[in-house]
């Protein structure tokens, strides 16, 4: 069997007015600009689209959104997730009604459970929800690593089809390549180590920087994918700055503010998120200008 998931997927920003609303004309702009790049899908309300500030009837119009917009071109996979099991269940079946393609279901945070209590949270949500779902490991921000066995254990239910890897790991990440199924996909969640992570045998990745450079990213990801370590390699090497000045502050503020200088949404946060400190700041916009991302080098949204 070939695994469902597999290439380059944007973990999209969630674009707000001044107002804090959801500004609805960049959000559609910017899931066109994937369309057109030929990535293989979005995430819709994971850590990199302020999901924890978008809940009830706009978590379901955002979701909506998206999958309309894609029309079918790419998939749409929805970002699940909380320490509390039946309203992850909830959650998860609200997407589901949404018609997206998938879900990316967040490892339980803050409580911090034990490995039993991380796979029964997984296994319960897989049993109420029939649409294929990704592990989200990330240690960094739930406090909790999921363990490789767990992993493997969860690899077993047909529901259950990927994990993001972003533990930073790289024993563990060729753990769990070697020891889950071929057609259970492993996907980078960290940028600087999707290179690694396809060349030691993963599927894809579900990135941040592809939020501003999809091309690029595909590129190097399907040039991993079909063996041509040379052209991945550059690739990667192309975008290793824009990977590591993404990430000198938490994510999302670094994309949304290079998403803003490159005229594509507005600088607009929810709280907690807040604009960067002007020191990474000029950091962040110095990557840009040697990347050729500033204004009037990409493509803007379009007029109304």
């Amino acid at each position: 069997m070939t695994a469902i998931f597999t290439g380059t997927y944007t973990a999209i920003v969630t674009p707000f007015t001044a107002d804090l609303s959801v500004d609805w004309k960049a959000f559609a702009g910017l899931i066109k600009r994937q369309v057109k790049a030929g990535v293989d899908g979005v995430v819709v309300l994971g850590t990199t689209g302020e999901a924890p500030t978008v809940q009830g009837r706009e978590y379901v119009e955002l979701l909506s959104f998206a999958v309309q917009e894609a029309a079918g071109e790419i998939a749409v996979i929805a970002g699940v997730g909380g320490n509390d099991t039946q309203r992850t269940i909830e959650q998860a079946r609200q997407a589901a009604a949404t018609g997206v393609d998938g879900l990316l279901v967040t490892c339980p945070y803050y409580n911090k459970p034990t490995q039993n209590g991380i796979a029964g949270h997984y296994l319960a949500v897989a049993e109420a929800v029939d649409l294929p779902q990704i592990i989200y490991n990330i240690a960094g921000r739930t406090g909790v690593n999921i363990q490789t066995q767990t992993i493997v254990a969860l690899s077993e239910h047909p529901n259950i089809v990927a994990v993001k890897e972003a533990s930073e790991n790289v024993e563990q990440i060729m753990d769990v390549i070697s020891q889950t199924p071929d057609d259970f996909s492993v996907l980078s969640g960290s940028d600087s180590l999707t290179y690694s992570l396809v060349a030691l045998g993963g599927n894809g990745a579900i990135a941040t920087i592809s939020n501003l450079v999809p091309e690029g990213v595909k590129e190097m990801i399907d040039a991993g994918l079909r063996g041509d370590k040379a052209a991945s390699l550059a690739a990667h090497y192309r975008l290793l700055p824009l990977a590591r000045t993404c990430f000198v502050e938490s994510n999302p503020i670094p994309v949304k503010t290079a998403l803003a200088e490159m005229g594509l949404l507005i600088e607009s946060f929810r709280p907690p998120m807040c604009a960067m400190e002007p020191d990474n700041r000029e950091v962040l916009f110095r990557c840009l200008r040697q990347q050729g991302l500033l204004a009037g080098e990409v493509e803007p949204l379009a007029a109304e």
